[in-house]
């Protein structure tokens, strides 16, 4: 991601306009570069498209398909139509990761941090104001990608908002990307190094994710459960799994958690340490 430098003039309001200023600031610097909006507008369009896809080529393969296949998808067709969400939630991960990253990278926290010489605040500002845009747009692929994809399938597994848990998987999307952006935020923010922070969260996401299930006895169950991937993502099931720990907002809760932990953490180091 390219970055430019904020400027002074942009971050020192902040400390006169309280946290609303800080809010604004933070908005100015996140809108200002533009590889993040580009970034945000890219994953919308191709998670919109890759549903369609998947809408499409279920509805036409329909007829070959086998008994089973056929009833997982009128079990559940929500979880068929949002078959692009991992890529999705990787986009917002690596996303979040740069947004502050970057500014060391740049030195450009150096800036922020003179201008809010209490540090936290800066940090839980960009949090917020990252947080807020990731759920916009993620509503926005959400609902567009339900939409259309509920239209391909309607001959053969119709769906609608008004079915039991469907408005809520379809909400929850958003909610779910919008607390995976504070996870790798506040990862961001511990690690500081852009390939580091990356590859921590994407092998956080990709690789301890599943694995977990395979610890033996009900040590693997539960630390599956909990982590902020497995359990965030309960929210955008029409039909959980009856038998899951948690249920769809229990899960959701413990994802935000999670994002609200590291981003503690990070606040913590960000007082005690140079920037």
């Amino acid at each position: 991601m390219t970055t430019t430098l904020p400027s002074p003039t942009l971050q020192l309001p902040a400390r006169s306009g309280g946290f609303t200023g800080l809010l604004r600031a933070e908005w100015i610097k996140l809108t200002s570069v533009r590889s993040t909006l580009w970034t945000l507008a890219l994953m919308t369009v191709t998670a919109i498209v890759v549903s369609v896809l998947i809408s499409a080529i279920t509805a036409s393969q329909w007829d070959g398909a086998s008994t089973a296949d056929r009833q997982g998808v009128v079990d559940d067709p929500v979880g068929t139509i949002f078959g692009a969400l991992g890529l999705a939630e990787l986009v917002i991960c690596v996303l979040g990761v740069l947004v502050i990253t970057s500014e060391y990278s740049t030195g450009t926290i150096r800036a922020s941090v003179l201008a809010v010489p209490r540090r936290s605040p800066m940090l839980v500002a960009k949090a917020v104001v990252f947080a807020a845009l990731t759920l916009v747009v993620g509503e926005i692929a959400a609902f567009a990608s339900f939409f259309a994809g509920a239209g391909l399938l309607q001959s053969h597994a119709p769906v609608s908002l008004d079915d039991p848990g469907v408005l809520r998987a379809v909400a929850g999307t958003g909610l779910f990307l919008a607390a995976m952006s504070l996870v790798a935020l506040g990862a961001g923010a511990l690690i500081r190094h852009t390939a580091g922070a990356i590859a921590g969260v994407i092998g956080f996401v990709l690789v301890l994710s599943p694995l977990a299930s395979s610890l033996p006895g009900t040590v693997g169950e539960h630390v599956s459960a909990y982590l902020p991937t497995n359990a965030g993502q309960l929210i955008v099931f029409a039909h959980p799994d009856p038998e899951a720990l948690l249920n769809p907002w229990q899960g959701l809760a413990v994802c935000a958690v999670w994002g609200v932990a590291l981003l503690a953490v990070a606040s913590l180091r960000l007082k005690r340490r140079d920037v």
